[in-house]
């Protein structure tokens, strides 16, 4: 990836003269289901330019209650767009069509916002990597479209979805108006993200793009690492889950608070509850034995995240060091 970041040819992006970045657009459009695509430096810019350009200033935003558009991004929908946002209460990060129905606003009245937009994050960073299934997509599309909402995926592990479901990324981005996706996840670029929709809607985005301030210059040097990755980097995906599953039932095994059902792609969450531990300490007690792990939106809920810089033997050293580090063997002698 490096090397194809160095011998980049490069121009202008913002003039539309950067061969890299139109490469990297024109590929991002066909890989997401769409007409065209915008490349920008990161998720959440990308997030909040589709935001942006599927609203107006007073509509209401729907999303799950811990949706990365909610409670990530500093309120950027308020900020950036003048939206009110509206979390609904979510199953493994989902949520159901009734609850799209039920939340619909009647703003005839003219004393409420007008619900404009669903989003869907897929998969679902809080929930520790769950997914959507097409199924579960399909009826909220459906309803979307009965009620005249426009739509919006939280793409920025996409490809952890579509590898989860077994199904191109295309399949799934197609179905929304504005489809997102972040490079620097498990695609493992440095930097970068794209936006994609129709041809109409792209010519907003790039205005959104200037607006937000995400306008470069000779960018092919980083959007050659895109390019390089959506050419290697999406297959081996796969390679990351089985190495999560295998992480997620190797703790099990030895007693740490892990439930391998609930990892579906790369993520394995750890309750640390039932080890009376907060998660300052149960994250220094796995730094101190080299495993990383972090804390999640949930107080109780620690998270490990795999990716392509993780081999098998890393996952063996960790499956032996966490219980250690966090004394599961202890409490399970005593």
């Amino acid at each position: 990836m490096r090397e194809a970041m160095a011998n980049a040819v490069v121009g202008d992006e913002q003039y539309g003269e950067d061969p890299t970045v139109l490469d990297l657009e024109q590929r991002a459009a066909t890989f997401l289901g769409h007409q065209a695509a915008v490349f920008v430096p990161t998720a959440s810019m990308a997030n909040q330019i589709a935001l942006r350009i599927l609203t107006q200033p007073g509509d209401e935003l729907l999303a799950e209650e811990n949706a990365h558009v909610l409670i990530n991004e500093q309120g950027g929908p308020a900020v950036f767009s003048g939206l009110v946002m509206r979390g609904l209460p979510g199953r493994h990060g989902t949520f159901a069509p009734e609850q799209v129905k039920a939340a619909v606003r009647d703003w005839s009245s003219g004393h409420m916002p007008r619900t404009r937009l669903v989003s869907v994050e897929n998969t679902h960073n809080s929930s520790g990597g769950r997914t959507w299934s097409l199924e579960q997509i399909d009826s909220i599309v459906e309803t979307a479209r009965e009620n005249e909402l426009n739509l919006h995926l939280d793409g920025a592990r996409l490809v952890n979805a579509a590898t989860a479901l077994g199904v191109p990324a295309a399949e799934i981005g197609r179905r929304f108006d504005v489809v997102t996706l972040c490079l620097s996840k498990g695609l493992g670029c440095p930097l970068g993200a794209l936006i994609a929709g129709s041809t109409e809607l792209m010519v907003a985005a790039r205005r959104g793009k200037h607006l937000f301030g995400g306008a470069m210059r000779q960018a092919g040097i980083v959007a050659a690492a895109g390019v390089y990755a959506l050419e290697h980097n999406v297959e081996r995906i796969a390679d990351d889950h089985a190495r999560a599953r295998r992480l997620a039932e190797g703790w099990a095994a030895a007693g740490v608070p892990v439930d391998p059902a609930q990892t579906e792609t790369n993520f394995v969450q750890i309750d640390i509850a039932p080890l009376a531990l907060t998660w300052q300490e149960a994250e220094a007690r796995g730094a101190a034995e080299g495993v990383g792990i972090s804390d999640t939106v949930h107080p109780t809920i620690m998270r490990a995240v795999v990716h392509l810089d993780i081999t098998d033997d890393d996952v063996d050293r960790a499956i032996e060091a966490l219980p250690r580090a966090l004394r599961v063997g202890d409490r399970v002698g005593a």
